[in-house]
């Protein structure tokens, strides 16, 4: 059974930073393809940002330059930096683990505002 935990949401500024960060029990992390999405309210989920098992990255237009995914296989732990933050980047953040099938976790929620 694959489990999706994320943390590091909360309330920030505009321009502020958060760091999200996602712990996953998953046999053989290394495999799988690991991403980022968001979902505001009233809207779709999106994809915010992805990272490969060979460590290829792609972005959003709307978070490239701003926003930076990186994994630790040792830890099994995939991470989203967010730097310059917009009111725009408000939503629910889920974590999401994929192979053949996709597996997602809770969501934790990042706020904007000043």
């Amino acid at each position: 059974q694959v489990q999706l935990v994320e943390s590091g949401g909360g309330l920030v500024q505009p321009g502020g930073s958060l760091r999200l960060s996602c712990a996953a029990s998953i046999t053989i992390f290394g495999i799988y393809t690991m991403a980022w999405y968001r979902q505001a309210p009233g809207k779709q989920r999106d994809l915010v940002a992805a990272i490969t098992s060979g460590g290829s990255t792609n972005y959003a237009d709307s978070v490239k330059g701003r926003f930076t995914i990186s994994r630790d296989n040792a830890k099994n732990t995939v991470y989203l930096q967010m730097n310059s933050l917009k009111p725009e980047d408000t939503a629910v953040y889920y974590c999401n683990a994929h192979r053949i099938t996709h597996y997602w976790g809770q969501g934790t929620q990042v706020t904007v505002s000043s």
